[in-house]
């Protein structure tokens, strides 16, 4: 009698970032203990066998509208009084890509993103352009800005401040995907568009990994990190961790600080940072769960 081995357990993992950059003299265990929750979610729909294009926007979502970050509900308004977003999404399988930047009145820039991707033959809308787009596809609408966004422009002593959200998956059939989404650096000029709808900049995925970052923008897209993280592990035979590591190096000698979270193929993950902490959570292959600013 033959016998045959059972099928191995597909290998699927997750990372979530709320923003590099934390304040010593404040309280994160409610930001803390929603992305556990959220990473809680995403277990259990890659687990399902949900693929991971949708469970980081997913993701995503759900920080978008809840307020507690600097994105979606959270974001704050730029010099002008204006709430411009930025969001990205990618999917390895192909690379195929969208984004929007510079968005106004609308719940779920992730959801703009989304949509771009799925419904034109394009990568990047932009302004009142993304806007009509956003509309045509029946995306819910901001109808109150002023009554709806949570953040004043708060003080900040860095040159460009911080805030960012982001998620990274590999699903069981092995396909890798990546969200970001950003209301931007707070009190940035009118017009300002950071990484994350940069496609290689802020937002990356692939046939090896997925990548997002969240930190000062304009270092990273000088260093094309999201990309350059892949680029190391196909180059330079670099292992995840190294690579996400040497990424951010190079975003340091630039001056920039921030941090980058990323998953591969392997289902290895990584979440580093230079900043002062960076609010994350991961699954890790096998199901157990981290969370933490450091």
């Amino acid at each position: 009698m033959t016998r045959t081995s059972p099928a191995a357990t597909p290998v699927t993992a997750l990372v979530l970032h709320g923003g590099a950059g934390v304040l010593a003299d404040r309280s994160y265990d409610v930001e803390i203990a929603h992305l556990r929750n959220l990473a809680e979610e995403g277990r259990a729909a890659l687990a399902a066998g949900a693929d991971a294009l949708d469970v980081v926007c997913d993701m995503v979502r759900a920080m978008e509208i809840s307020g507690l970050y600097v994105a979606g509900k959270g974001s704050a308004p730029n010099r002008a009084g204006r709430y411009e977003l930025d969001a990205a999404v990618m999917d390895g399988r192909g690379r195929r890509a969208g984004a929007v930047s510079a968005l106004e009145g609308f719940l779920s820039p992730v959801d703009a993103a989304r949509a771009v991707m799925d419904h034109t033959p394009h990568v990047l809308l932009a302004g009142a352009g993304a806007a009509h787009f956003a509309r045509e596809h029946g995306l819910a609408a901001v109808r109150d800005p002023d009554g709806y966004y949570m953040s004043a422009a708060a003080p900040d002593s860095r040159a460009i401040p911080t805030g960012t959200v982001g998620a990274v998956a590999l699903d069981a059939s092995g396909a890798l995907a990546a969200a970001t989404s950003t209301g931007g650096t707070l009190n940035k000029v009118w017009g300002r568009v950071g990484d994350t709808p940069i496609i290689g900049s802020g937002t990356w995925a692939d046939e090896r990994a997925a990548v997002s970052c969240t930190g000062q923008g304009e270092f990273f897209m000088r260093a094309n990190a999201a990309a350059d993280v892949s680029a190391r592990v196909r180059y330079a035979g670099s292992d995840l961790d190294a690579a996400v590591q040497g990424a951010l190096d190079d975003v340091g000698a630039l001056g920039g600080e921030g941090g980058i979270i990323a998953v591969d193929a392997s289902g290895a993950v990584s979440a580093r940072y230079n900043s002062p902490g960076m609010k994350h959570a991961i699954v890790h292959p096998g199901g157990r769960i981290t969370a933490g600013v450091k």
